[in-house]
């Protein structure tokens, strides 16, 4: 079975909800591979930027922008589950 959103097809999950809500989740997560201290810094400031706009727009009474700068935000929280264990080292940890 085939997904599309707004005629894109999307391939997986995380597509799909990045065309359904228009929120894309590298640039608020973070990509799941490296990134340097430049494109770190360079993604947060956009990320900024864009989450301060969902802000005004949902103070102005959109109500979309409002669930998707909550949803952006909550996203600038989370760690990607497979690089916080790539950073992990085996043996490292309190109960090692």
């Amino acid at each position: 079975m085939r997904n599309f959103v707004a005629g894109q097809e999307a391939h997986g999950d995380m597509e799909f909800a990045e065309l359904a809500l228009g929120i894309d989740t590298d640039l608020f997560r973070g990509p799941l591979e490296g990134e340097t201290d430049e494109e770190r810094a360079a993604r947060r400031d956009a990320a900024g930027d864009i989450l301060a706009d969902l802000r005004r727009e949902a103070v102005a009474g959109d109500e979309i922008a409002a669930w998707d700068a909550l949803y952006a935000d909550a996203l600038t929280r989370t760690l990607p589950f497979l690089r916080g264990a790539r950073g992990r080292q085996q043996g490292t940890g309190a109960a090692a």
